[in-house]
């Protein structure tokens, strides 16, 4: 039974698009425009009960997740959405015990959530060169109650000559211009290693592609994620009008190496070929 206790964080939940998440504190109360709640009637509660507020309204106190944190995080940027983590975290296999490098940490949602799955043995190195950004981002993890499994570097891996990490298991790039490290970050990744690229744009999609491609990855997928809301209720279920469309374009691949001095020798040998079954041809 998971008891709240003072400090406890706790998700005040009225319904979908009224909740609010705070840590627990004795002498604090929660003012909203459906009443008062006073933290300290919460202690000693279990998770999923609820409270009275002053206006006879019930406010359910639940165990915050993951997702929460994401939603409720502090905007420095623009944040990756679960919709979107969650295809990532599948589709690069991300697991307990993987180094996982972030070029661009942003706000920290997609940093919070990767560390909450590697962890507790992997680790996430995240990069990024906006020190005010770098201190929402903190603040974030730090709320999320991962900091332990993040190490944030100030330096821009566009311009560095640096090789910070190799060996890595997966690199997650959103940047304005991904394609820019696509060269180092084949440096910094193992064989076989997978890369997601967040990319606003189809004319950035374009061009990540082209890097990925001339920079040996393959099995490359270009992906959007839309969810759509169903408000379930008897009798009159219907779709929402309300729900997160597109937010960003994914882009997935994986290193490879494409051996490319064999490639270019067996395609001379095959033109040479050609070239003397078409003179033989000639002559007949």
């Amino acid at each position: 039974m998971a008891i709240i206790k003072n400090k406890s964080p706790v998700l005040f939940f009225y319904n979908n698009s009224k909740k609010w998440l705070m840590n627990i504190s004795k002498k604090e109360s929660l003012h909203t425009h459906i009443g008062v709640l006073k933290h300290a009637d919460a202690i000693g509660k279990e998770y999923g009960s609820r409270l009275m507020t002053n206006k006879d309204k019930y406010v359910y106190l639940l165990e915050p997740t993951m997702y929460d944190y994401i939603m409720k995080i502090q905007h420095g940027t623009q944040i990756v959405y679960p919709k979107d983590l969650g295809y990532i975290a599948a589709r690069a296999g991300i697991q307990d015990g993987q180094k996982i490098l972030e070029i661009g940490t942003g706000s920290g949602s997609m940093t919070s959530f990767v560390a909450s799955i590697v962890k507790p043995r992997g680790h996430v190195y995240t990069f990024d060169v906006d020190e005010n950004f770098m201190k929402i981002a903190e603040k974030n993890i730090r709320r999320a109650g991962v900091s332990k499994y993040v190490t944030q570097h100030n330096l821009d891996l566009k311009t560095s000559k640096e090789i910070p990490f190799t060996d890595m298991d997966v690199a997650l790039i959103d940047l304005g211009d991904p394609w820019i490290v696509i060269p180092k970050v084949r440096q910094m990744l193992k064989g076989s290693g997978s890369i997601f690229a967040i990319c606003p744009t189809m004319n950035q999609l374009e061009k990540l592609t082209m890097a990925l491609v001339e920079n040996e990855f393959t099995d490359i997928e270009s992906t959007e994620h839309i969810i759509r809301n169903i408000e379930a209720r008897e009798g009159k279920t219907r779709h929402s009008f309300q729900g997160i469309g597109h937010t960003t374009y994914l882009c997935f691949a994986r290193k490879a190496f494409f051996e490319k001095t064999t490639v270019k020798t067996i395609t001379a040998d095959k033109t040479t070929t050609a070239a003397k079954t078409r003179k033989k041809s000639t002559k007949n």
